[in-house]
């Protein structure tokens, strides 16, 4: 009883800390912090982690790993949250993962996402996707190339089941903040290329522990927080 009053305290205490960041650099920007959701990324974090931040009011939930998720889920049946998908997607989950998340941030193939609209009749709402990109010069991420993001959203945008909601990125590893905001900057004017495209889209998944300010004075809407919320990963 004492251990989880113990990490239910600590989750408390950081959630506070990252939503006050989080206000501070919306405020900074001259935006509302009630329009950016912070993603608590899980990721080979307990089950008791999870719910604590529940318990101190996070609403979404991200996670890396198909069957990490499901095993959480499972261990969560009572519990109520948005769940995001953020890793690497094999289109062999694309079952899983249309059955039991409510967001996919990371699509970057067309046959990923034929995949997952495929599995997404049972639905009773469309399943919310994100195309990753990848920027910068970094073959081992996964992203579609700028120069095929145009064909790959107009494909996913007509996809059945499928909401294209907005793009993802992890961008290359930065400390100085205004070379985190020039990465930044760059998804959000694809962002705004594809809407001269006819492509609208209403979300910018970016932001993660070391670099939230940047993605929120760039605009970001997800912001994907993992140790600043959970503590170092288990």
């Amino acid at each position: 009883m004492a251990a989880r009053a113990s990490c239910v305290n600590a989750v408390s205490e950081r959630l506070e800390r990252v939503r006050a960041r989080i206000a501070a650099a919306a405020e900074a920007a001259g935006r509302d912090p009630h329009a950016i959701r912070l993603i608590g990324v899980s990721k080979l974090q307990p089950v008791a982690a999870i719910s604590a931040a529940l318990d101190a009011g996070l609403e979404d939930v991200g996670e890396n790993f198909v069957q990490e998720a499901l095993q959480k889920m499972d261990a969560l049946p009572d519990r109520t949250a948005t769940w995001h998908f953020i890793g690497t997607l094999q289109s062999n989950k694309a079952r899983d993962v249309a059955g039991h998340f409510d967001w996919v941030h990371s699509v970057d193939r067309l046959k990923v996402a034929r995949r997952l609209s495929a599995q997404c009749r049972d639905r009773t709402r469309p399943l919310n996707v994100c195309i990753q990109v990848r920027l910068g010069d970094e073959p081992t991420k996964a992203g579609v190339r700028e120069e095929e993001l145009g064909a790959l959203a107009a494909a996913v945008s007509t996809l059945p089941g499928l909401s294209l909601r907005g793009l993802m990125c992890v961008p290359p590893p930065e400390t100085d903040p205004q070379r985190q905001r020039g990465w930044f900057r760059r998804l959000r004017e694809l962002r705004d290329e594809l809407a001269t495209r006819g492509l609208s889209l209403d979300s910018l998944s970016m932001g993660m522990s070391a670099d939230l300010e940047a993605a929120v004075a760039e605009g970001a809407t997800h912001l994907r927080i993992g140790t600043a919320l959970f503590g170092a990963r288990h």
